[in-house]
């Protein structure tokens, strides 16, 4: 079976991957002319990192990855709110991991091209259409190092190029732009000691626009020096007529500054995080609303391209890994593609559509919003509710992860 990946994310290459890993050998076209380590932090939470385990990818995700331990929720001033444990620490099977999102689609690019060949991923293939032809599909490119067009037929064909999908653009007429909340994220990595003993995600703040986020994705390279931290800002300004600004506008240190000054965290020295940042970038808080259908016949969506969600509850990559594991197996497990595919879809679609509108409605992070309402600490039993509920809707209580079934077509790697 030909199957055809379109876009060379994290969501497009644990796809190939994991199609590889069921039989297939499947082709990535990149729009990009070169794939290369960047972008900020990102988390992959249990049930993602046992898909990538299962893909014998664990070792090497340690290697670049730190496992955080703990999750703190603090108010504006710093103080904490509420705190619960992560991965092993919570009693998972697997760990979770904060990760550099270029270093994790390097890991991913690689694994690729080695298992399955150096050919394996196309860059600069930029798409344009699709054809149902026959019993199969014909995926319409442009090569963009040489500007010709390119035709390539496969039994299959995966859109995973994103929020901004073409692919789903086709399948979707008339969606139109994705809808923001006038909430911008102000990103950046800063050398930094390690805050609230090193292994914590840190989460500040109330409401969406209001908000202040650290974490490490990497130890110091020597005993007692500063880690690389990501770090978030989300701010709050007026969305114009035509929609949230989308330029991902650099953000000057001084200006950067100029939006911490209000913020008082007795943990960590803002002015010093800032000026110790690499480049700093402006992106919107944007999603798109759930779709009916993902699957048309022999063309379906997965990652971003399917279900992007506010990032609240550090889902979206998780919920992608997993796509692509439930695609590959549903693949194996089926003659006739068409079948496949809509199986992939009743398994995963209601499911993703819910998480999207929980997202909405803050995802897990509803706890900081409800202490800000109260003035104070919500209850341990409140709290522990709207945790628990949240993680019952993504798939992925301690109970859940570590009692199912694998995904994989062959017995689970070690």
């Amino acid at each position: 079976m030909k199957i055809v990946v379109v876009g060379g994310g994290v969501a497009g290459l644990v796809t190939a991957l994991s199609l590889h890993a069921a039989g297939t050998t499947p082709l990535v076209c990149e729009s990009a002319r070169e794939l290369r380590a960047v972008g900020v932090g990102i988390n992959l939470l249990p049930h993602a990192v046992r898909e990538l385990t299962e893909l014998g990818l664990g070792d090497a995700l340690d290697a670049i990855a730190l496992p955080p331990e703990r999750l703190v929720y603090c108010d504006r001033r710093g103080r904490r709110i509420w705190e619960e444990s992560l991965g092993l620490a919570a009693g998972y099977r697997w760990p979770q991991y904060s990760v550099h999102r270029g270093e994790l689609q390097m890991l991913l690019l690689d694994a690729v091209r080695t298992r399955i060949g150096p050919d394996a991923v196309r860059t600069g293939m930029a798409f344009e259409r699709f054809e149902h032809q026959g019993p199969g599909v014909a995926a319409h490119f442009v090569d963009r190092h040489t500007g010709a067009p390119v035709v390539i037929e496969a039994d299959v064909l995966v859109g995973a190029d994103g929020i901004d999908s073409r692919l789903r653009a086709q399948l979707h007429p008339g969606e139109g732009p994705p809808r923001g909340n006038g909430v911008q994220m102000w990103r950046g990595l800063s050398r930094y000691p390690h805050i609230l003993g090193g292994r914590a995600i840190v989460v500040a703040g109330g409401r969406p626009g209001d908000k202040f986020v650290a974490y490490p994705v990497a130890d110091p390279a020597v005993e007692g020096g500063p880690t690389l931290m990501n770090w978030v800002l989300e701010i709050r300004r007026p969305e114009p007529g035509e929609g949230p600004d989308r330029s991902n506008r650099p953000i000057p240190t001084e200006e950067a500054l100029a939006g911490l000054s209000g913020w008082d965290l007795p943990w960590v020295d803002l002015p010093e995080l800032i000026r110790g940042s690499t480049d700093i970038y402006e992106y919107p808080m944007v999603d798109r609303d759930p779709l009916p259908r993902w699957s048309f016949g022999r063309v379906t969506l997965v990652g971003d391209a399917a279900h992007p969600m506010y990032p609240m509850g550090m889902n979206g990559g998780s919920q992608s890994i997993v796509d692509a594991r439930v695609l590959a197996w549903t693949l194996s497990q089926h003659d006739d593609p068409v079948r496949a595919l809509e199986r992939y879809e009743n398994t995963r679609r209601e499911p993703l559509n819910q998480l999207v509108l929980a997202n909405r409605e803050l995802g897990p992070e509803k706890i900081i919003a409800l202490a800000e309402e109260i003035g104070g600490p919500v209850s341990a039993e409140r709290a522990t509710a709207v945790s628990q509920g949240y993680k019952r809707l993504a798939g992925c209580t301690t109970a859940v992860l570590n009692s199912r079934d694998s995904w994989s077509v062959s017995p689970a790697m070690p």
